[in-house]
């Protein structure tokens, strides 16, 4: 821990130090990259193709602006180490495995400051500061200089925060205020709209609930109010041009043909997102697409980070960068990310042999899992369809990646997880393995032994399937269009009559 504490002390004293070159050898600007609500995400799930996010792709971002800009300040929102303040004592060993990767991959991003969220005190204060993060306090500011431009962020969890650590900053000398405001979009506008708020742009960094952080939003008011893509899937980028004089900062417009053309292939990057995520494509397809969804990612890139017109006067601007699966990946933090997902697991496996639980009987009356043995006797027609589905292949894939005993991962991959005679354990798992019968129909003991349609889900819908197939998990989730691809001779997604058991 040492070691990292004091890898934490050099990367602060890196993005704070005064360089010693003259003021004329550098350019008056400065490049500010912001993330914020990433929740615990150190990478995206993996569930489906070009699924956007990563932290190494953000850390690869901001080190090739440092290559070629001498004043570039990363700085985080809050809300990074944790996706929810409750964690259970079999969670522990995972989830503080992450948070320290999280601090890890920051801090080899050079992270200068970061504001601290609710959702990062899930294990303590004293958890989170042994991580040896620049935390800011909140009402408080720090101070960044460089070629006679002074950066404050400001960190603050209300507006009486908001408007005093603000004009401190000013106070102190500081020519351009940004704030992390932790509020949702709707109290930051409120706040922005205060005309004794001395900032010069603000960002909402927490989120009203878990999806609402599902897109980038500015909000060009008086002070600019900007809500970052949740869970690690994007930044903010804002470029600021100094000319030295005492006017105040306004935000540059980018033209209007960049705009639509930035929105004309945002369009398009979902739209092949969308069909190559499509059941049924076949694999030279799948390689066409991928080819051009890279190609309009690529030319999506060159736009947005673009140099913005020259002008006179102080000026910023703010884009956000998407992290799209075409960007390039930062060696050292990818290297964090693969650490954490070796020890994961074994952390997971070692804890279930130590301190497992069994699942708890069902109540009386109540139906439990089984598992698929009980449905083949009187449903062997419909196993050769299921065998064929990806369904049946669930828990091989978790296997493959040698992500079986993630606990962010087993409970969309085995059947009955946390619940009466399913899986509570990563330990076990035996008979419950992939998506079965059962993960789509309901528990069914009470059904194996009088069978009925009646005691069981004969026709499941699109609600039994998006508690897996989430906007998260898998975002291009269609019900009509996947339905088809489960359904075949014995399986035909209609209520049938079901023929007795046979003992």
């Amino acid at each position: 821990m040492v070691r990292w504490q004091a890898v934490a002390v050099l990367a602060l004293l890196a993005a704070t130090a005064a360089p010693t070159a003259s003021s004329e050898e550098l350019n008056s600007s400065a490049l500010l990259f912001i993330s914020s609500d990433i929740r615990g995400y150190l990478a995206p799930c993996g569930c489906t193709e070009a699924m956007r996010g990563g932290m190494d792709r953000a850390a690869e971002q901001i080190a090739q602006a440092r290559a070629a800009n001498p004043f570039v300040l990363f700085i985080d929102g809050g809300d990074a180490l944790f996706s929810r303040r409750s964690i259970s004592a079999r969670e522990a060993p995972q989830e503080e495995l992450k948070a320290t990767t999280i601090a890890r991959a920051l801090i080899a991003s050079r992270l200068a400051t970061r504001a601290v969220g609710e959702l990062d005190e899930a294990r303590g204060p004293r958890f989170r500061k042994s991580l040896h993060l620049p935390d800011l306090d909140d009402g408080s500011f720090r101070l960044f200089e460089q070629a006679g431009l002074k950066v404050a962020i400001v960190a603050a969890k209300n507006e009486r925060e908001l408007l005093a650590a603000s004009q401190r900053a000013r106070r102190q000398g500081a020519n351009f205020v940004a704030a992390l405001y932790y509020q949702p979009l709707e109290q930051a506008q409120r706040a922005a709209s205060n005309p004794d708020l001395e900032v010069n742009v603000l960002f909402a960094t927490r989120a009203a609930d878990e999806m609402d952080g599902e897109d980038n939003r500015l909000v060009r008011t008086r002070v600019p109010v900007a809500r970052i893509q949740s869970k690690g899937r994007s930044l903010a980028r804002v470029d600021i041009h100094f000319t030295g004089a005492g006017e105040p900062f306004a935000l540059q417009k980018t033209s209007q043909e960049q705009e639509r053309e930035l929105s004309s292939l945002d369009e398009r990057i979902e739209l092949l997102k969308r069909e190559l995520n499509a059941p049924g494509l076949g694999e030279q397809i799948k390689e066409l697409k991928r080819a051009k969804l890279a190609e309009l990612i690529q030319r999506r890139e060159a736009i947005a980070s673009a140099p913005l017109p020259a002008e006179q006067g102080n000026l910023f601007a703010l884009r956000f960068i998407p992290l799209e699966p075409a960007l390039p990946s930062n060696a050292a933090v990818k290297a964090l990310i693969d650490g954490y997902d070796r020890q994961a697991g074994l952390l997971n496996l070692a804890w279930a042999q130590k301190h497992g639980r069994d699942c708890p009987r069902a109540a009386k009356g109540q139906a439990a899992y089984t598992g698929n043995e009980d449905c083949q006797g009187c449903h062997a027609e419909a196993f050769p369809v299921w065998e064929a589905s990806k369904h049946a292949q669930a828990y091989r894939t978790l296997e493959k990646l040698g992500r079986q005993y993630d606990l962010n991962c087993i409970g969309c991959h085995v059947t009955g997880y946390d619940r009466p005679g399913g899986v509570c354990r990563v330990d076990k798992v035996k008979n419950r393995t992939s998506v079965g019968c059962e993960s789509c129909h309901g528990p069914g003991s009470i059904h194996s032994d009088d069978p009925d349609e009646t005691n069981v889900v004969a026709k499941p819908g699109k609600v039994d399937c998006v508690r897996c197939h989430n906007p998260e998990n898998s975002p291009h989730f269609d019900f009509a269009s996947f339905l088809p691809q489960i359904l075949g001779p014995g399986h035909l997604g209609q209520k049938t009559s079901t023929p007795p058991k046979t003992r």
